[in-house]
């Protein structure tokens, strides 16, 4: 396995490889078993694999959040090199924002909504970092979790709206026994909140149960959930929304399948969460 964390050794591995159809899994480090999934994804279907790790600056609205997320590259490195993954780039932030940047690609209507609300300008600092990655990498396929489905579908128009050429391919979240979906933040949870953790889970499970019997307004179905999540003693709703699955338009009627997602403070640690709910048979 290549590590390397300047774009010019990028580049002669990447010419050393040419031809070889290459996998592209963008992380922002501190792996855990979804990414490895991802990994697996993508190994399964390229020649070859590269895993960026870089925590991105620009999509980060609070400075104190970016201060602490968590950090292990050299954990990270021996779980992709078990992994069979081919290329690490892990680039300091000079290297993919130097001096005097001071470009970004927006996409519309799609990133307004849920995360786009919640975080005001985050998706740009998102499409930003992974357009470069596309253009630096030129991978066939490039692999995201489907528990960031917002940022999944962002990334696809982007891919499309630019003419990329890239597959970008979603993989389903990985989730611990209880139902909790694994992420990086979760190292940052207290004991007690980990408990609490999983009503995210529950309260999800809870807005499938009650569109299966045939609840259909949105907004009685938010207030279900958020007794749910609200039953924790550090919970506290950043929202709780229901969106059409494509176009993440509010849905206050549920006749087709929606796409339910929340975002949840346990204490200063947010986490989000969705599910795709089929319409009522």
């Amino acid at each position: 396995m290549e590590v390397t964390k300047k774009i010019v050794g990028l580049r002669e591995w990447l010419a050393q490889n040419r031809g070889a159809s290459l996998g592209l899994v963008p992380t922002m480090g501190f792996l855990h078993q979804g990414h490895l999934a991802l990994v697996k994804a993508a190994k399964a279907q390229n020649e070859r694999v590269a895993v960026s790790i870089f925590v991105n600056p620009l999509q980060f609205n609070s400075p104190e959040d970016f201060e602490n997320y968590p950090i292990n590259i050299e954990e990270d490195l021996r779980l992709l090199a078990e992994a069979g993954v081919d290329l690490v780039f892990t680039p300091p932030p000079e290297e993919i924002y130097p001096k005097g940047f001071d470009a970004q690609l927006r996409i519309g209507a799609i990133t307004k909504p849920l995360e786009g609300s919640a975080r005001p300008g985050h998706f740009d600092g998102v499409t930003t970092v992974v357009a470069k990655f596309f253009n630096l990498f030129t991978p066939d396929r490039a692999y995201f979790g489907e528990k960031d489905a917002q940022q999944l579908l962002v990334i696809k128009k982007m891919a499309q709206d630019m003419n990329y050429g890239v597959q970008v391919i979603g993989c389903p979240t990985v989730r611990e026994p209880g139902g909790l979906a694994l992420s990086s933040r979760n190292s940052r949870l207290k004991e007690s909140q980990k408990e609490e953790a999983l009503l995210i889970w529950q309260a999800l499970q809870l807005g499938k149960q009650k569109i299966a019997e045939g609840l259909s307004n949105s907004a009685q179905l938010i207030e279900l959930m958020s007794e749910v999540v609200l039953s924790g003693a550090s919970a506290a709703v950043d929202y709780i929304s229901i969106n059409d699955t494509q176009t993440l338009e509010p849905v206050e009627e549920i006749t087709g399948e929606v796409l339910i997602s929340l975002a949840v403070f346990l204490g200063k640690v947010r986490l989000i969460d969705n599910i795709t709910v089929p319409p009522k048979a």
